[in-house]
């Protein structure tokens, strides 16, 4: 078989063990696979050399990143045909998947196709990462400095950027769609609106924002609930951006943004925390210690609100890593943990857990809203940041929703209280009354 893209079908057909479910078209302009199915374009021979010094997850992450290689056609779609065969590591289908590919390994004809493989990539020299690619970090995990840094690459791209991306409501975690007619903005507010509900938020009460972006539900619990709040990120762009709009608001007096680690805040006590998308950077090294702190800050009677993404828990928990796509591009030093160790985190540092809400399929509507924005104004976002930073976004944000709806990650709401000693909570009797 001569032309490349069926050479190259071929030898992904040997390893998986199974034919590709998409079409392949490379560089001579060859085509092969199934009529109709989302095309894999490999636009040069550089991107097999990525894979062939760099296999796996990340080898393809950087072809992504840099236009070596695209999809024409439905990118959801293409995930989710490639997904079981690629990127689903580490789940019981993604076992045998990697026991069959060594096996593949060590036939011949398979031996003889990466033979051919080399061939096609041309001069064997590993091409420089992409410039998008977060440096390998060493040392302790989330120290205070390394922590900054980590956010930093994530949100300091530009708020242009993120104002495209997420549209008015400047909000970076799930939505609440009451409907799924719903506009991204009004799933915004009402997702604003309850936390400050089950929070049951009353006038002149001080309230932590921990992680709190660019200070939208900071201005939503100041403005609709009369409370006080300080809210505190380490990125400085969102701190600037943050002040400007609550300056802008006329609720100076009420709302505080501050450049500021959690471990470092001092001036409890509060009413209440939230915590909205931002347990995912603490870590499994440092959780204990996070929900301790947020306890010492909350008065007794207190309430958190949790609002984290969760895994799907493991057989050997050990053995938990995270994708290299996700570790290098997008949230560095990122961890997610099954909610059930979450909940009893929270427990072991005393909070009384009081409600856990499951709102998964919100986060992938959420995304489709956030990729959809992003698709309408794709020069626009390529010209406020990089060509590979826009394609790191589109693609991290499209497999994150089909991550959530097929149930490979979830997203939970975690109300806790730091219940008085007299064991009066304070909490209506009825479950959820908040939602009215």
């Amino acid at each position: 078989m001569a032309d490349a893209a069926g050479r190259l079908s071929k030898l992904a057909e040997e390893v998986l063990g199974a034919p590709l479910p998409v079409r392949i078209r490379a560089w001579d302009r060859s085509e092969y696979g199934p009529p109709g199915a989302p095309v894999l374009v490999i636009r040069n021979r550089r991107a097999l050399r990525r894979l062939l010094f760099k296999p796996g997850e990340l080898g393809l992450a950087r072809a992504w990143v840099a236009g070596d290689i695209d999809v024409e056609g439905d990118l959801y779609e293409a995930l989710d045909l490639l997904s079981g065969m690629i990127w689903e590591r580490g789940t019981a289908a993604g076992k045998p998947r990697r026991a069959a590919a060594l096996r593949a390994l060590a036939k011949p004809e398979v031996r003889a196709a990466a033979r051919d493989l080399v061939a096609l990539a041309g001069i064997p020299v590993p091409p420089k990462p992409p410039a998008e690619e977060a440096p390998k970090s060493h040392g302790p995990l989330h120290t205070l400095r390394r922590d900054k840094e980590a956010i930093s690459h994530h949100y300091d791209v530009g708020n242009d950027f993120y104002e495209l991306v997420l549209g008015p409501s400047m909000v970076y975690s799930c939505a609440y769609w009451e409907s799924p007619d719903a506009t991204l903005e009004e799933a915004q507010r009402d997702k604003l609106d309850l936390i400050c509900r089950k929070l049951g938020l009353k006038e002149g009460e001080r309230l932590l924002d921990v992680g709190c972006g660019w200070g939208s539900m900071a201005l939503h619990a100041a403005r609709e609930y009369g409370v006080r709040v300080v809210g505190i990120t380490l990125s400085e762009e969102q701190a600037t951006y943050g002040r400007k709009r609550v300056a802008e608001a006329g609720l100076a007096d009420r709302v505080e943004i501050r450049v500021q680690d959690y471990r470092e805040v001092h001036d409890e006590p509060f009413d209440a925390i939230s915590s909205i998308g931002m347990a995912e950077h603490v870590g499994r090294a440092r959780y204990a210690e996070y929900a301790a702190d947020l306890y010492a800050l909350l008065k007794p009677g207190g309430r958190l609100l949790n609002h984290q993404i969760a895994r799907r828990p493991l057989a050997d928990e050990d053995a938990y890593h995270v994708d290299e796509f996700i570790d290098r591009y997008v949230f560095p030093d990122g961890e997610l943990a099954p909610v059930g160790r979450t909940v009893g985190q929270l427990e072991d540092a005393g909070f009384e857990v009081r409600d856990v809400e499951a709102i998964r399929e919100h986060y992938a509507l959420t995304l489709r809203a956030w990729v959809a924005n992003l698709e309408a104004r794709w020069k626009e976002a390529v010209r406020l940041t990089t060509p590979g930073r826009a394609r790191v976004w589109r693609l991290y944000m499209a497999a994150s929703a089909l991550s959530f709806e097929r149930n490979r990650i979830g997203v939970n709401q975690v109300l806790a209280l730091r219940t008085p000693e007299p064991g009066t909570s304070g909490l209506p009797l009825r479950a959820r009354e908040w939602r009215g």
